[in-house]
């Protein structure tokens, strides 16, 4: 039997995987969960084998629950099912150390046996995604460049997000002037919405 925890913000999606997975005779889920940030201890609470985790949720988002499991629960496999079908998130899951990568359209079959597939040590990901992900190739930000343009996500003037990341204002500007240039974009906010929708950040 495959111990399986279930971290999605979302009740619904939560319960309705939950159900499909249960009617599986070698699968069970033993926890569900809303927060990213609860996944290690739920994980480690029940003798989870297998997470699958959505990628935006509070407290973590499912690629760092990812790489807290890698690192705290390294025997404890990863598995992304969302929504949020980016080639950048690919990447970012995988570096991360999850598992495997599909989407929440993924029929019950292929998605039980993803969880298969990825409690044995292999990898999974969406083929569609795979290929996206192969041409689109790595992300051009840096880690910092991808930092500044998150907390531009909102509109926040310079001085804001210099404070928020406790630089100067002189520098933020080099970071967007730098991030605008390597996205294509003609303004920090276009540039910060081109990462996002890439799964850059």
């Amino acid at each position: 039997m495959i111990r399986i925890l279930l971290a999605d913000d979302q009740a619904l999606v939560r319960g309705a995987l939950a159900a499909l997975l249960d009617l599986e005779a070698d699968l069970e889920v033993v926890a569900q969960l809303g927060r990213g940030d609860e996944v290690v201890g739920a994980a480690r609470d029940h003798g989870a084998e297998v997470c699958l985790l959505d990628i935006e949720m509070p407290g973590l988002t499912g690629i760092e629950a990812a790489a807290a499991l890698r690192t705290e629960l390294p025997a404890v496999r990863s598995l992304i099912v969302t929504t949020f079908g980016r080639a950048g998130y690919v990447r970012r899951a995988l570096d991360a150390g999850a598992t495997g990568f599909v989407v929440k359209d993924t029929p019950a079959k292929q998605l039980a046996d993803a969880v298969r597939r990825v409690h044995a040590g292999l990898r999974v990901i969406d083929p569609d995604l795979a290929t996206e992900s192969l041409m689109a190739g790595p992300s051009p930000l840096t880690e910092r460049e991808a930092e500044i343009l998150r907390l531009a996500l909102d509109g926040s003037p310079v001085a804001v997000i210099a404070a928020r990341a406790h630089l100067s204002s002189g520098t933020i500007r080099n970071h967007l002037s730098a991030a605008i240039g390597k996205t294509g974009a003609t303004t920090r906010a276009e540039a910060a919405r081109l990462a996002r929708d890439n799964g850059w950040l």
